[in-house]
């Protein structure tokens, strides 16, 4: 494949892993309208958002596997298919468990697609090409990220409370057609042969299903509202009795001689392991952040949804501007890179809190749009960085599969953040409306969900910094061995 076509099949890749990301927070500000809609409870609308990553997560990693094992092609093509079915089910959704059940749909489509990308990246690229692509994949899946809440206000202020949020799933409709032909052109029809055999693990893709369904299930049932029951913590239980499980049958399976869903030697790379659990924190506090300061300007400000979505719009700048620049320096600075970034996130975000708390209403969204743009400048140079160097050290037969758990990973920790800070923020709107005024409430809703986002921001800086000084201290000793020798 020459380079030009390689760039192209990069290009319609990247650009439906956006789709995806897309409906994680354009939906957002369709809350609202959607709960007039239909007369949704914090039930209905926390499984229309997180219901989506949940299913996108249980799927991610079979479809990684079989993607590496039989073809990412096939397997990007029918999930174009599924994406565009169920967005369609969305878009004319008459009830809102239509909308539930249509949403999960989505979210099992965006699982089997986003796997497909991440292998396709790792076999069509190698060296500081890779670095480069994976700078750009992070500045479009950063815009998609920020741009998300603005293009969802944008379209409910155009079609009104019946038809905006509508628009939301009808917009992906045209794209994917669109796609759909440049695809099946563009994307390569061999891949690398994967080692081991290409069964299909139907024992350990249950187990793991059902380990990812329990463990994520009960953060997408907490609302902070107060139906909220308590029993739904027992799923942490069956969390852990069929993840037991699922490490046992994969590693029987691989004795076998067989080709198991999961390979545990890719978590002995320290790099690969310190980076996912730097994007589980990471991932647990982006898109928490950008519903609940969206939740904040609409009902705390009074501002209108695409205004709030707007706001959100220098942090996307900065981030595509910094994720372009961060790809190709990568190489360069390592895990330097993602320190810095991550600290710079920290600030930005805090100076969010501070402005929502100490400055007057006219001022906020101003001044919090300057600090969303400090914080994108930090988080270009996380997630492109952090998915390079993670995934540097992996074979490019793998690539589907640790980038489908890196995913899981991201998805779980989507869940987590979504949870805790949206709790965070509704159990002090339920317990101080009508002792506050209502200003005083939201700020202090916002100031508890800010809190538990910069506390994951914090967990991300600490693996950034054990995976730097890991990588010191193998430098260290590379130079000792060296000079011995």
């Amino acid at each position: 494949m020459d380079d030009r076509t390689r760039w192209r099949a990069f290009a319609v890749a990247v650009s439906v892993a956006s789709l995806t990301i897309l409906d994680l927070s354009k939906v957002n500000v369709g809350v609202p309208a959607i709960e007039d809609a239909f007369g949704a409870g914090p039930t209905e609308i926390q499984i229309i958002i997180a219901g989506y990553i949940l299913a996108f997560g249980v799927v991610l990693v079979p479809a990684g596997r079989y993607g590496d094992q039989h073809s990412r092609r096939r397997m990007f093509l029918f999930g174009l298919v599924v994406f565009l079915i169920a967005s369609l089910l969305c878009a004319v959704a008459p009830t809102v468990e239509v909308l539930a059940g249509s949403r999960i749909l989505q979210g099992v489509a965006a699982g089997l697609l986003m796997p497909q990308v991440l292998g396709l990246i790792q076999q069509l690229f190698q060296g500081p090409a890779r670095g480069r692509a994976f700078g750009v994949f992070g500045a479009v899946i950063g815009l998609s990220t920020a741009f998300g809440p603005t293009l969802g206000g944008l379209f409910v202020d155009l079609g009104g409370d019946d038809l905006g949020w509508r628009l939301i799933f009808w917009m992906n409709v045209p794209l994917v057609i669109g796609l759909f032909p440049f695809a099946y052109k563009l994307l390569p029809r061999t891949q690398p042969a994967s080692s081991g055999s290409r069964d299909l693990d139907l024992v350990g893709t249950a187990l793991l299903g059902v380990a990812v369904l329990s463990l994520m299930l009960p953060f997408v049932l907490t609302t902070g509202g107060p139906d909220d029951d308590p029993a739904r913590w027992a799923w942490l239980a069956v969390f852990a009795l069929s993840g037991a499980a699922f490490v046992w049958w994969e590693r029987r399976y691989a004795r076998s001689g067989r080709s198991a869903i999961v390979d545990f030697a890719l978590f002995r790379v320290t790099s690969y392991r310190n980076g996912t659990l730097l994007a589980v924190a990471y991932f647990a506090a982006m898109p928490a952040m950008f519903l609940t300061l969206t939740l904040f300007l609409q009902l705390g400000q009074g501002l209108a949804a695409v205004f709030a979505g707007m706001v959100t719009i220098p942090f996307a700048l900065m981030m595509a501007l910094s994720s372009f620049y961060s790809g190709r320096v990568v190489e360069r600075y390592g895990r330097g890179l993602v320190v810095t970034g991550l600290a710079i996130v920290f600030v930005g975000f805090g100076l969010v809190l501070v402005s929502v708390l100490v400055l007057p209403a006219a001022a906020v969204p101003w001044a919090v749009a300057i600090a969303m743009g400090i914080a994108g400048t930090g988080g270009g140079a996380v997630i492109a960085p952090n998915q390079t160097l993670a995934l540097a050290d992996i074979p490019v037969t793998s690539g589907g599969v640790a980038g489908s758990i890196q995913q899981v990973g991201q998805r779980v920790g989507t869940a987590v953040g979504l949870a805790a800070a949206t709790a965070a923020f509704y159990v002090t709107v339920y317990a101080e409306t009508g002792t506050e005024t209502e200003i005083v409430v939201y700020q202090d809703a916002y100031l508890h969900a800010a809190l538990v986002i910069l506390g994951f921001i914090a967990i991300a800086l600490a693996f950034a910094l054990a995976d730097l000084r890991a990588r010191s201290v193998g430098a260290m000793h590379t130079l000792q061995d060296a000079r011995t020798t």
